[in-house]
């Protein structure tokens, strides 16, 4: 790995800078990378990119700006694309800081701004050693996530064809899913979780399906994956709901989706009545329960001190089923009917068991 020290002024990098949406955002004569085409787009707010002129214009430091080597003489922005976008948009006329546009100042004054250098970090090196590097950079005002430091190491035509999927605002994938992720597409999360789906399903991890493919043509796979689960998820749980949000559906689409033996309409029902069922404290938990029966996915509501100690007093003591006699803080509120069986969590439906005789219970 190597890290080499530069000093860039500004009138370099925004020679012949090109800014288009959707064929991203390019400077430094076209050899520096600032936003590939559909990565994160411009997210700074107004204050923020106001500041990054202020701080050039009173000739204070810039925090450090990090640049991948991509070529003999080529560049990819890792760290300070928002920072170099303000300036450059700034230089370019597209906005003013203090009623005062570029083209308004004073010549010296833009002189001063052109001639303002940047501290810039070059790194070149292997994937892993760029992967343990990225991971120690902040950005001014905005962190790397973990899939934006990824999308840095495995940087290519796959890369590129996956953020037109999962990383433009109102893209496909948004379109497509957004009533099932949370997250933002442009900070990368729709992307990084179709890939942890995909991956999962192969048992292999993000950074090694990444590293797998970097070098494919396109994602048309990812997203043909993608699209399945989402059809999965929709022709199963026809009817949507909040509680749908940022569930795993691609790891459950890995491990059922081939079962036919998910009616809808059965599910619709019993999805309701979950909804409508008040000891459910975990609604989001009804979907995974559904497809695995685990009743902890719900997490019922528990009995109150109250309940459990009229109950305990009412045994005697002692254990509802081996009948031995134990200390209150050795045991356990528990359902007489299970909440699956149609019991539900009020005092009369509360026993007192010991912590031997409630796992054995639950393990029945």
């Amino acid at each position: 790995m190597t890290i080499e020290e530069r000093k860039v002024t500004i009138r370099e990098v925004v020679e012949n800078y090109f800014n288009h949406d959707e064929e991203g955002v390019v400077g430094y004569n076209n050899r520096l990378d600032i936003r590939p085409k559909y990565q994160r787009e411009f997210i700074y707010k107004d204050k923020q990119r106001d500041e990054v002129i202020k701080t050039i214009r009173r000739n204070l430091p810039l925090n450090v700006i990090y640049w991948a080597k991509t070529g003999e003489d080529s560049y990819e922005i890792l760290d300070g694309q928002q920072r170099t976008i303000s300036f450059c948009e700034y230089v370019e006329g597209n906005f003013s800081v203090e009623g005062k546009y570029f083209y308004n100042l004073p010549k010296d004054q833009q002189e001063q701004i052109l001639n303002y250098e940047l501290f810039v970090y070059v790194c070149d090196g292997t994937d892993s050693e760029k992967l343990e590097w990225f991971k120690i950079i902040n950005i001014a005002g905005e962190k790397l996530s973990d899939q934006e430091l990824r999308n840095a190491v495995y940087a290519g035509a796959w890369t590129t064809d996956a953020k037109r999927y999962f990383s433009k605002t109102n893209g496909p994938a948004h379109v497509l899913a957004s009533d099932y992720l949370k997250g933002s597409s442009i900070r990368q999360e729709y992307l990084e979780t179709a890939i942890k789906w995909a991956s999962s399903k192969e048992g292999i991890t993000i950074e090694e399906y990444m590293a797998k493919r970097q070098h494919d043509p396109t994602a048309h796979e990812l997203w043909s994956y993608f699209r399945s689960v989402i059809d999965w998820v929709k022709a199963v749980f026809p009817k949507t709901r909040k509680e749908m949000k940022g569930l795993e559906w691609g790891l459950f689409y890995n491990k059922h989706g081939k079962r036919t033996d998910l009616d809808p309409k059965t599910l619709e029902a019993k999805v309701k009545k979950i909804m409508a069922d008040e000891d459910v404290t975990k609604k989001s938990g009804a979907y995974e329960y559904l497809l695995t029966g685990e009743e902890k996915l719900l997490s019922i509501r528990a009995f109150p001190e109250r309940d459990k100690r009229a109950a305990y007093e009412r045994q005697d003591h002692r254990c509802n089923i081996c009948e031995e006699e134990f200390a209150y803080e050795e045991m356990h509120g528990d359902h007489i009917i299970p909440w699956s069986k149609g019991g539900t969590t009020t005092p009369e439906n509360c026993q007192m068991l010991c912590i031997d005789c409630n796992l054995k219970k639950s393990n029945y």
